[in-house]
This record gives C-alpha cells, structure tokens and sequence, in this order.
C-alpha cells in the first residue's frame, strides 16, 4: 500500500500529559515508571512476580533526532478520514509539530482482527511494510476496529504484530496510541481494547499513549473534535490539528522523561 510523505515546519505544542489512571476503564494514559507506585498492581502488568503482583518493564528514555522521521500506522485516523482532505489529517499534520517527516500509512476499517476497506489486517500490512524506511520512531495507533470482534485471539494477533515489528525495525523506537472514542460514552469494546493494548504495550517496555485515560475527548468537547455528520464519526478538520497537538504534547513529555533504574535513582536522560 502507498505511503504518503509530508514534510512541514515546527509549531510549538506544550500540551502536558499527566499520570492518569481511569478507575472505570483500569487503563494507563502514559504509563510512568518514575512515579510512585498505585496501591493496586498497575494496568501495564505484563507476567506476576514472585509475589504475585503482575510486574511491568520500564520503557527506555524516548530519544530522537532533532527532525524525527516517523512512520504513523494506523488505521482511518490516521489515514485522515473525515478531514478536508486526508493530508490534513493528524499523522501528516504531526510532521510540522516534530519538525521532522512523517510517513503516513493509514487504512480505513482495518485492526488486528479486521481487515480493512483498502487494505487488510495490521499483522498482514505490517509484514508488507518496507524494511528500509529505517525511521527514528515508530507511531502505531488504534484501532477501535477489532471493538465487536471479541476478545478470542486479540492478544495473540497483537503481539504477532508486534513482534514482527520489532524485528522489521530493530533499531526504530516504537510508541503505542491507544484508540479514541468516535462516540460517547466510551463503548465496552472499546475499552477492553484499550486495557489489552496498554498491559501489552508495558509488558514489553514500550510506552503507551491512552487518549481515553487522558480524556482527550469528552462531553464538552466532542462536537469540537468529532465530525457527527451521518457516515462520518471521525475527527473533523479542526479535530485531527486537535489530536496531532495532543500527540505531540504526550511525545514531548517521553522525550524529557528521566530515566529510571530498577533500584536507582531517577536521572535526567543526559546525566
């Protein structure tokens, strides 16, 4: 499948992330392995430790260049569906806010389970990808997809996935964007998904973005981002600038996160 190219200047976002834990849903925004410890096992819970409590791997320091070349795949949000026009949508606008390049592979309808309109399931497009477009990260969003294709062999397609992503870019960093909401409240589907991305995602010290668990888009917010005209349901024009701030702003923060040693101290990335 084509990959579209875009290259734009910086614009500044200093939209901050904080450490959020959606008691209804159990899931993580940007899972901090700095912070104090919840009472309960965290969400991110990957295999139980001796104790029983499930543990997690603490994702490296997030490093890139100063202009990033970065492979946004994903599935119609990130394809741009619902914008003015798909180039308008946040995966491309996300180049201007990283000052870098953005590579943009978007495909209407597909998950881990479901293939898409114009291209099949993630495993599938994952193993179609090029080896080497060698970028400095990898942005793998979605999808609400696989949200009515229950929980039967999820996990299993995910990790699949992202093994074979893993190995196609070895030296590529790779950050997972949860789904976000087209509709409110937040469907079960959904939220299940969002669970099973984030405990995978910290199991294998990758870090995990949740626009749900960060509210990204809310009751107060929704018409201003979601374009609700019939067939659409997806972010307006205006709605994909919103959500490629949001993701820069998280990006930001992993990239000034400290570093932390189990045992240690917390140390700034250049210490």
């Amino acid at each position: 499948m084509p990959a579209s190219v875009s290259r734009r200047r910086l614009r500044t976002a200093g939209v901050g992330i904080a450490l959020v834990l959606a008691a209804a849903a159990g899931v993580l925004g940007v899972w901090r392995p700095w912070a104090s410890p919840p009472s309960s096992a965290p969400v991110g819970a990957g295999v139980e430790g001796g104790n029983g409590v499930a543990s997690v791997i603490a994702p490296a320091p997030l490093v890139l260049p100063e202009h990033p070349r970065v492979l946004v795949f994903g599935d119609s949000w990130t394809y741009g569906s619902a914008a003015d026009e798909p180039t308008l949508g946040y995966a491309y606008v996300l180049a201007d806010l990283l000052d870098g390049e953005t590579i943009v592979d978007g495909v209407r309808g597909s998950g881990y389970l479901k293939p898409g309109i114009d291209g099949p399931t993630f495993g599938e497009r994952i193993a179609a990808l090029d080896p080497a477009l060698a970028p400095d990260l990898v942005l793998i969003q979605g999808s609400i997809n696989d949200r009515e294709q229950g929980a039967a062999g999820y996990r299993e397609a995910v990790t699949a996935a992202w093994d074979a992503l893993a190995a196609k870019y070895p030296e590529s960093a790779i950050v997972v964007l949860g789904p976000a909401p087209h509709v409110l409240p937040v469907g079960a589907g959904t939220a299940r998904i969002d669970v099973d991305l984030s405990e995978l995602a910290a199991a294998r010290g990758w870090w995990y973005i949740s626009p749900i668990a960060q509210n990204w888009i809310t009751p107060e917010n929704y018409l201003d981002v979601i374009d609700v005209d019939p067939g659409r349901r997806h972010p307006s024009t205006e709605g994909h600038r919103y959500l490629a701030e949001k993701v820069a702003g998280a990006l930001d923060e992993l990239r000034a996160a400290p570093v932390t040693e189990a045992g240690g101290s917390e140390t700034a990335p250049d210490e």
